[in-house]
């Protein structure tokens, strides 16, 4: 897939891996960027980077069905059409299931997924006018393994798996090219409170990630081979990954009881 002119949505672009994303696309040739998020923070160091760019920053949130609208009617007024959707946007609250608070609960389904999945049903019609249309979903590998602790936040990306799969195979005739990200932990805003070492740097992960939607890849998993063969073998033989999970259980509860990104 060339990038070059291609018109880009991204969600969350602003920062963090999506951040990342957009200056990629910027650098392969991509004319015109639209960023949606909650607060447009980045936007202005953006634009000083990238003045020759057409960029369209809309403030809105994923879980409001209204704004989801107003962002496509404005790309649509503005663009006439686009190529690429990246579905990048994502909250987190971990910890004790029982002691996450039913608004978290709500709004990590309604950001993470349910407005993914609208936001892709109202771009089709933008999309479908492309060439070479492609929509990105930003999972996590948590959506490949649920572990204790993060049971809304794995169910939200396991469905962003499941909506890409299917996704892809009902437009086959349209040629809609659909990915799934699946980052392992990442040095974002999001990752802060999680207390984690070592991470990915968001740039490596917008690499590898645009590097697979050029190839026309439909899924790119990272933490290695060794997370690809956990991923099998944890569909293959769960009762065994329950196992082997049980012996980090206390160290799992103890990290994850302050990891919040709302």
């Amino acid at each position: 897939m060339n990038l070059k002119n291609r018109k880009v949505l991204i969600t969350g672009g602003d920062k963090g891996i999506g951040k990342e994303l957009t200056k990629i696309f910027i650098k392969k040739g991509a004319s015109h960027i639209a960023i949606m998020s909650r607060s447009l923070t980045g936007l202005s160091e953006l634009k000083k980077e990238y003045p020759d760019v057409n960029l369209l920053g809309v403030k809105g949130d994923m879980s409001v069905t209204e704004d989801l609208k107003k962002l496509i009617a404005e790309i649509q007024q503005s663009w006439g059409s686009f190529d690429i959707l990246i579905n990048n946007a994502g909250v987190i609250s971990a910890g004790d299931f029982e002691s996450i608070s039913d608004e978290d609960v709500v709004n990590m389904i309604q950001v993470n997924l349910t407005g993914a999945i609208l936001l892709t049903k109202y771009s089709l019609p933008l999309l479908l006018k492309s060439d070479a249309p492609a929509v990105m979903n930003i999972s996590s590998g948590l959506g490949l393994i649920g572990m204790p602790f993060y049971g809304v936040y794995a169910a939200t990306k396991a469905g962003l798996k499941q909506f890409s799969d299917s996704l892809r195979r009902e437009y086959a005739p349209h040629n809609l090219n659909v990915i799934c990200v699946y980052p392992t932990a990442t040095d974002t805003d999001m990752m802060t409170s999680s207390g984690r070492e070592n991470m990915d740097s968001p740039a490596m992960v917008a690499q590898e990630s645009v590097a697979a939607l050029e190839r026309g890849e439909i899924n790119i998993v990272f933490g290695g081979l060794q997370r690809e063969k956990d991923a099998l073998f944890n569909f293959a033989h769960p009762e065994k990954m329950d196992e082997s999970i049980a012996k980090k259980y206390d160290d799992l509860k103890k990290s994850t009881q302050n990891h919040r990104a709302m």
